[in-house]
């Protein structure tokens, strides 16, 4: 019984991971506006890239090169690397700087895009960040699994261990996921011709829309037509779509992701 009880909790933690992932699959291919979620992770995931270099260090001293790096190797948006580019910045006024700048870029790229396909490019560019780092957590989890149980021979709770650790996959699966969502961003186009020649006068576009001239230029993307149009598909991108796609979310009093068995609202929803 206790073996068999062992096995439904460790169940229980990849079922409610599952309904997470599978409710936000969801959400994407039902969204009427899926720039408006592709726009909720940019204004996530750059405050918190910003605050990881400036403020979450070791030791404690902001790196801007770092962040500029980034910045510049996700976005076309070339910040300058001078001093004085973040000089007297809060990391607020920092993100929303960039995030504004993104933005930009962004609006413009949408431009040059074949307004018939753009919303499934856009649903595109998320669902494959989920398929393919979702089934990297399969087998992520699957390794957990089979070697928690090891951690009885040094007097540890399995269960515990499997649903830490669990927990600590699945906050990475959903951060990895609205990274490469970012990284795609702008590597990913309906007409890959419009989409190099907008890439060569975005610092003329940008200049000319009034934004600010000298941190903003193509940068080093790449542009790829693998989430374009399918050319034996009719123009049509394919997306992978799922037989089971619950419309789940996780409200305030279900069951956390994390298998603790406690709500979401008192576990990891909790705000602060």
């Amino acid at each position: 019984y206790r073996r068999r009880k062992y096995v439904l909790d460790f169940d229980d933690v990849m079922n409610n991971q599952r309904e997470v992932v599978y409710g936000y699959r969801n959400e994407v291919l039902t969204s009427e506006d899926p720039r408006e979620l592709i726009y909720e992770i940019v204004e996530r995931v750059i405050p918190a890239q910003v605050d990881s270099y400036l403020l979450d260090r070791d030791e404690g001293s902001p790196d801007y090169n770092e962040l500029i790096g980034w910045a510049n190797t996700t976005f076309p948006i070339h910040l300058d690397r001078s001093p004085d580019t973040f000089n007297g910045k809060e990391p607020e006024e920092i993100s929303g700087m960039i995030i504004e700048k993104v933005k930009t870029a962004y609006e413009l790229k949408i431009q040059v895009e074949d307004p018939a396909l753009l919303d499934q490019l856009e649903r595109h560019i998320i669902m494959v960040a989920i398929d393919r780092l979702w089934q990297q957590h399969l087998y992520n989890m699957d390794a957990l699994r089979d070697g928690v149980h090891l951690r009885a021979q040094g007097q540890k709770d399995p269960l515990v261990e499997y649903k830490n650790e669990a927990y600590n996959l699945f906050v990475s699966l959903m951060d990895s996921i609205e990274g490469e969502v970012l990284s795609n961003l702008f590597r990913s186009t309906t007409n890959l011709e419009n989409f190099e020649q907008f890439l060569h006068n975005l610092p003329l576009e940008m200049n000319d829309q009034g934004s600010p001239g000298p941190g903003i230029g193509q940068g080093n993307m790449a542009a790829s037509g693998a989430a374009g149009p399918d050319p034996e598909g009719g123009g049509q991108l394919k997306l992978n779509i799922p037989k089971r796609r619950p419309s789940i979310k996780v409200g305030r009093n279900e069951p956390c992701p994390c298998g603790s068995g406690k709500k979401y609202k008192v576990c990891c929803g909790r705000q602060g």
